[in-house]
């Protein structure tokens, strides 16, 4: 075996798919304007369809129209021959792919996909096939080379229709004004879910768990107070009102001065300028705030009550980020 053979194979695979995909999107059959807007007209879901790895292109596309705001099912043209078509309604439309156009289990669906009155569109390399000449609608992707050496295993074919199900995924999201929020709804697990709906007020300390000294008290006390509650930060109050803090930083910075904690006043060496955030802000927003003002801890804000802090510890804690 010759020496770096995967490196080298592996980049010349990749590079013939791009040349394909450049290929294709400066071609004429590069045209999703028909297909893009009867999705967007339909008022059911789109169901994708597809045999062997044209099948498995077209439940990623499905998954991709699903996550960015326009209703889709992947279904086996197999299973439906078998009942599962009873779930497409009229309201529905259904998009084959296939790359001869010819895949005999679609092609035995499309008398009762007729028959039902359902919308049919395709996606093939051959524009006379059954499939296509059935659909509605029809693109044509059919690209020189495969990237397999034996130009058999599709390869170059079936990243360009990844390719293009992503493109005209992007193109409706964009067309139905699908927002970050609009994500988060249909995204609520894992980091990604937690980045995009987590908020501020879902792991701030509440106040009644701060650590709270008042301006009064010296700095042994506030000492005390933060490491009983566990916490880099203590807010400063005067009767009811919160006044300032004091972090865990600004009481290094006083220990190298050589302050005496038995008499140094809390009043005398906190900050009363703090940087705050509203507790209806999102995780991932306050930790860019923290980013951008270089600090490890941030007051809460409901209006204009001083509700809790939070700190770097708790995005951590919640694997936000």
């Amino acid at each position: 075996m010759k020496k770096n053979i995967f490196q080298k194979e592996a980049k010349k695979a990749f590079l013939i798919e791009l040349k394909e995909m450049e290929a294709f999107v400066k071609s004429k059959h590069f045209d999703v304007e028909e297909l893009c807007k009867k999705i967007y007209d339909c008022k059911g879901k789109i169901f994708l369809t597809g045999v062997g790895k044209s099948g498995h292109i077209a439940n990623k596309i499905s998954a991709t129209l699903s996550s960015t705001g326009t209703p889709s099912f992947f279904i086996h043209p197999a299973e439906a021959l078998h009942g599962d078509l009873g779930m497409v309604e009229k309201s529905d439309a259904i998009l084959a792919i296939s790359k001869s156009g010819e895949s005999k289990e679609i092609c035995d669906l499309i008398p009762a996909i007729k028959l039902r009155k359902i919308p049919l569109y395709s996606i093939t390399e051959n524009e006379e096939s059954t499939i296509a000449s059935s659909s509605e609608t029809h693109i044509l992707v059919k690209v020189a080379r495969e990237a397999c050496p034996n130009d058999l295993a599709p390869t170059s074919s079936t990243t360009v229709t990844l390719a293009l199900g992503d493109a005209i995924a992007i193109s409706l999201l964009k067309a139905k004004g699908f927002t970050s929020e609009d994500f988060a709804k249909s995204h609520p697990g894992g980091k990604l879910g937690k980045k995009l709906t987590l908020k501020v007020k879902d792991i701030m300390i509440p106040i009644s768990k701060a650590a709270i000294v008042t301006e009064t008290d010296t700095l042994k006390d506030l000492i005390y107070e933060v490491s009983s509650k566990q916490q880099g930060i203590a807010l400063i109050k005067k009767s009811k009102k919160i006044i300032g803090v004091f972090s865990d930083g600004d009481l290094r910075r006083q220990l190298q001065k050589n302050a005496d904690i038995h008499t140094t006043v809390v009043k005398s060496v906190m900050k009363k300028k703090f940087k705050t955030i509203s507790n209806e802000e999102l995780i991932s927003e306050a930790a860019k705030r923290m980013k951008r003002y270089k600090v490890y801890n941030l007051v809460v804000e409901d209006g204009d009550n001083i509700v809790g802090i939070l700190t770097m510890h708790d995005i951590l804690e919640a694997d936000v980020l």
